[in-house]
């Protein structure tokens, strides 16, 4: 086992982290430039031995509810294995399957069509426009959105209740 002073030394090796010391003498280590909600790395690494590597979006590791495995027993060439793999998680923007509907979109919004029409409760209608690039989300004649990619404007027309028929 690792003490608690080899665990920082190796942590302070990752240039790209950044320390936060927390309650009790425990230290997390955060990812700043993580394209998710979650930046910690390392989670209360402890002078007791124990800590925590976020490991949510790897396979073959044992992880709790938070996506977190135990360090505990670890040396340091399966540590920095863990800490850069983490890293990399953090790092990618996996694609997301694509939906039906996105399939309905990109087949009118194809050749020289650029906008649709999406439909909500109470006759409730949207337009959805590409134009320079940008998704414009339309009610009316009113600019309701300005969304950078057709996912976003579809997310967000599907969270106020709108769909493409």
């Amino acid at each position: 086992m690792l003490s608690f002073e080899q665990k920082l030394s190796i942590m302070e090796s990752f240039p790209e982290l950044s320390r936060k010391d927390v309650s009790l003498g425990r230290v997390n280590y955060q990812y700043e430039e993580s394209l998710y909600d979650k930046k910690n790395v390392a989670f209360h690494l402890h002078p007791n031995g124990n800590g925590f590597i976020y490991a949510g979006q790897l396979a073959g590791y044992e992880t709790d509810d938070k996506g977190f495995v135990n360090i505990r027993d670890f040396d340091e060439a399966a540590l920095r294995a863990l800490v850069t793999e983490s890293i990399r998680s953090l790092s990618v923007r996996e694609p997301e399957p694509a939906l039906p509907s996105r399939k309905r979109a990109a087949s009118a919004r194809g050749g020289k069509a650029n906008a649709t029409v999406w439909h909500g409760a109470g006759k409730q209608t949207l337009t959805l426009k590409h134009e320079d690039d940008l998704w414009y989300v339309y009610a009316g004649a009113n600019l309701e959105m300005v969304l950078e990619t057709y996912e976003e404007a579809e997310q967000y027309l599907h969270e106020e209740g709108f769909f493409l028929v």
